[in-house]
């Protein structure tokens, strides 16, 4: 009987034969689960980074830290060498206040370790609103707190809370501008509050909790009859419905050549502290609707930077024309740069690993300077004369250049209160925890209201209270 091929046969190859088939198709898949491989283990690896960088700031309220760390110390001994610290002068300063500090640029310095700082605690201050609370809600590090600005050729006068509401009685100080002006505010209420023992005898005369959507805040002290007021007015000008008869997209307008509703509340002020900036980009104003009026007709091509030029030019007519000087010091606080690493605040960036300083200011986008320049050109006439009427007009608090430096300073991912940390994705890099940088501004502040109210450390017989 003769044998046909079967199936069978054909399974049952032999045992050699399957081996060297096994052999060839190693040889063809070995490369590739190599690399297979070595591409898994460096996937965990990233990941175990972003793992452990995430978890360690968001497990921060379960770590006992402290300034005194070994790793930190060093900064203490920052200023030995070039003879600042905090309890002697460089005799080549002047105290800015006497008459030999009056050619002194004051925003002309650098940023110096300072033991005795911060001057308040957030948790002592009611008047804070969460998003700047950051020690309170995870944030481990405190060294930013520790910075005070010296100015290179004067001392400022320490920060003395009732010697400035004693200057304030009877009248208002009041600040005009976007959520960065906010944040300079309610560090000036916290600055001021740490001087008054009775806490309820400062309030909020409309009983008005302070949130970020809320048009004006007026702030009473009580015992000094005067207030502490914040209008929130991010363009400075006016924003409102489109005239009729302009396409849909055109949601709103900002009216160039017309103050804020508010602005008749600031005329009478006694100090006057204006800011804006943040919201003159393409995502505050074209990508949602907004486009800029002049008279009756709505510039659909201008350019966002000739519109603000205009808004600016719109504020100092209104400076010149409406404020009466020999009542009113009006500032121009200029643009605090945003700090993020890596993108921006749709994109990703970040700035939640910022610990210290970077006193070459490298994360500042080039268009921060651009707009102060800008700023510098339309103001000038206002804060460059020579006469001093003119002069009195308005003074430029020009702290572009120093907060530029201060990366470590933003609220990052500790901005969403009891709901912190934030999205590692969704970071706060433009506004500032307080206590902070912000209160650097408001020692300036003080320093320049009371070379305008005439006080100096001669006249008030107060050697010590000078940085």
């Amino acid at each position: 009987m003769s044998k046909n091929p079967s199936l069978e046969d054909d399974e049952a190859t032999p045992i050699p034969e399957a081996i060297k088939r096994f052999k060839r198709l190693r040889l063809v898949f070995e490369p590739s689960l190599g690399v297979f491989g070595f591409f898994l283990v460096g996937l965990c690896l990233v990941f175990s980074f972003f793992y452990l960088d995430y978890t360690n700031v968001a497990q921060t309220k379960s770590h006992d830290f402290s300034d005194q760390s070994d790793r930190f110390l060093w900064l203490k001994e920052l200023d030995v060498g070039s003879g600042v610290n905090n309890n002697t002068t460089n005799g080549n300063r002047v105290e800015f206040l006497d008459e030999s500090g009056n050619g002194c640029d004051v925003f002309h310095g650098r940023w110096v370790w300072d033991e005795a700082y911060p001057m308040y605690q957030s948790k002592d201050c009611s008047f804070l609103d969460e998003g700047f609370r950051c020690t309170e809600f995870g944030r481990l590090d405190v060294f930013y707190t520790k910075w005070r600005w010296q100015p290179t050729h004067c001392d400022l006068p320490r920060f003395d809370a009732k010697l400035m509401l004693e200057k304030l009685r009877n009248k208002r100080l009041v600040f005009v501008g976007d959520s960065i002006g906010r944040n300079q505010w309610e560090s000036l209420l916290c600055m001021l509050s740490s001087g008054v023992e009775n806490k309820d005898s400062v309030y909020e005369v409309n009983n008005r909790t302070i949130t970020k959507h809320m048009g004006f805040f007026v702030f009473k002290f009580h015992d000094y009859n005067c207030t502490v007021e914040y209008y929130r007015a991010p363009f400075l000008v006016l924003q409102s419905r489109p005239p009729i008869g302009y396409p849909e997209k055109v949601k709103t307008t900002l009216k160039l050549e017309t103050m804020d509703w508010y602005a008749d509340k600031w005329r009478d002020a006694d100090v006057l502290v204006f800011n804006t900036g943040h919201w003159w980009n393409y995502e505050k104003t074209i990508r949602g609707g907004c486009y800029f009026q002049e008279g009756a007709k709505v510039r659909m091509k201008m350019k966002i930077e000739h519109a603000y030029r205009r808004a600016m030019k719109t504020v100092v007519k209104w400076v010149r024309e409406e404020v009466d000087s020999n009542k009113t010091q009006v500032f121009f606080r200029t643009f605090a740069p945003v700090h993020f690493r890596g993108g921006d605040w749709r994109t990703g960036g970040t700035c939640h690993m910022e610990t210290l300083p970077d006193f070459g200011a490298s994360l500042v986008p080039s268009e921060t300077w651009e707009h102060l320049k800008l700023l510098e050109d339309v103001l000038s006439p206002l804060y460059h004369s020579n006469t001093s009427h003119a002069a009195a007009k308005l003074k430029l608090l020009n702290i572009t250049a120093m907060a530029a430096q201060r990366n470590d300073g933003h609220p990052s991912l500790y901005y969403l209160g009891s709901a912190s940390p934030a999205p590692v994705h969704r970071q706060d890099c433009s506004h500032w925890c307080l206590p902070g940088v912000p209160d650097a501004w408001n020692e300036i502040l003080f320093a320049l209201f009371l070379k305008h109210e005439g006080y100096s450390r001669s006249n008030s017989g107060d050697s010590d209270n000078f940085t």
